[in-house]
Formats: C-alpha cells, sequence, structure tokens
C-alpha cells in the first residue's frame, strides 16, 4: 500500500514538472483575435466648431499570432500581433449636415502591435491563468471614404498613429507537454484624432476614442 501511495506520488510529482514551465520556453500561439471597439461614438468638428455629427467603429476578427518567452516558472514576455484589421466607420447626421446619416462613411485599416509582460498565477495543473500589463501602438492606413462621401466632397481621411497601454487577464489549458489552448481578454488604450476635407478644405476633425477590449481564442505550441 505504501509503495502504491508513493508511486502515485511520483508520477504526480513527475508530471508537474512535465507541465511545469521552464526558463527559456517559447511558446507561440495562432487563433481568432477579435477587436471590439468602445461603443460611444466620436463627435466630429467642422471648422473647429461642435457639429450634430459623430463616428462610431464597427467590430473586426482576424488572425492572431502570439509569441511569448519564458524568464521562469511564472515570468514571461509577449508579443501580441495580427493580420491587419479593417473597421467600418459609420457616421451618425441627424440634421443632414451630409445626408449620411446612419450609412458607412469609410473602412480603415489598423495593426495594433502589444507587447506585455505576464505573471502566471498558478502552476501546479494544466490550467494556468495569468494576468499582463504592457504597451502598444497602433498604426492606422488604407483609409478610404466610401463612393457616396466621396460624391459630396468628403476626402483624403487620416488617422494617426497611437501609442497607449494594455492590461489582459488569460489561461492556458495544457493538452500535453506542447500543445495548449489559451483564451485572452484584454483591454487596449487606443486614441487617434481622425482629419478630413471638404470640398478640398481641411474642415473635418474627430477624437475617435477607440478603446477594444480584444479577445483571443489560440491554440499553441511550446519549444
Amino acid at each position: 500500500m505504501k509503495k502504491s501511495l508513493l508511486t502515485i506520488a511520483l508520477l504526480s510529482s513527475l508530471s508537474t514538472a512535465v507541465l511545469a514551465h521552464q526558463a527559456g520556453d517559447i511558446l507561440v500561439r495562432g487563433g481568432a483575435t477579435s477587436v471590439n471597439p468602445d461603443s460611444e461614438n466620436a463627435a466630429v468638428l467642422l471648422s473647429g466648431a461642435d457639429s450634430t455629427m459623430s463616428l462610431s467603429v464597427d467590430d473586426n476578427t482576424q488572425l492572431g499570432l502570439n509569441l511569448v518567452y519564458f524568464y521562469d516558472s511564472n515570468w514571461a514576455v509577449e508579443l501580441l500581433a495580427a493580420t491587419p484589421f479593417t473597421h467600418d466607420v459609420t457616421i451618425y447626421d441627424p440634421n443632414a449636415v451630409l445626408g449620411v446619416d446612419g450609412a458607412k462613411l469609410a473602412e480603415v485599416t489598423h495593426l495594433p502591435p502589444t507587447l506585455s509582460a505576464l505573471y502566471y498565477i498558478d502552476m501546479n495543473s494544466a490550467f494556468k491563468p495569468y494576468v499582463g500589463v504592457g504597451i502598444n501602438y497602433t498604426h492606422f492606413f488604407n483609409e478610404e471614404f466610401e463612393a457616396a462621401p466621396k460624391s459630396l466632397g468628403l476626402t483624403n481621411l487620416k488617422l494617426d498613429g497611437s501609442f497607449g497601454f494594455a492590461v489582459q487577464l488569460g489561461a492556458d489549458y495544457e493538452i500535453d507537454e506542447n500543445w495548449s489552448v489559451n483564451f485572452s481578454a484584454r483591454y487596449i488604450d487606443i486614441s487617434t484624432d481622425a482629419t478630413f476635407d471638404v470640398a478640398g478644405d481641411n474642415i473635418g476633425k474627430a477624437k475617435v476614442d477607440v478603446d477594444p477590449m480584444v479577445y483571443s481564442l489560440m491554440v499553441g505550441y511550446k519549444f
């Protein structure tokens, strides 16, 4: 009976040792990442004055990629990357200033690489929750008005790049020594100034607080 208990204890110890992360481990993840911007609309200024118009940005899901490097069993650094996200921008124009209320105004594309420090809370089982904090840089490009707004003289849409902080909660579930499933939810501080021309004059401006929740469901492989 004692030998049986000792054998079980040894096997359990070996299993935990296999599952524990080690310094120098590299974890590569890939899967779906969804960017869900803040639902509040951004007010639009025309020639520096308030207007009744506002903008909103919709959700988008793309292929997300993570690279995680472990300094020890608890601490790691993570780089979040993804294929470019493309969002529809909707304009609300209740007083028909431009005559395009509730219509798709434009499309914008961005890349939001995020570098984070992770702390793994529990390393004694296959379920490994963690918390993270980091910094984000979002680069916007391919900003393009739809045909209808263009016909009204709206051109030259530009969105500035954004630096901001990021916080997250996540967890890995290890299937075996190498493979795992990951879920994470993070908040990223993304704010940008949007400008555009109306009939050739640079008179349109909006401060857009994108501030999205970013959700990822991924499969990981540890080297």
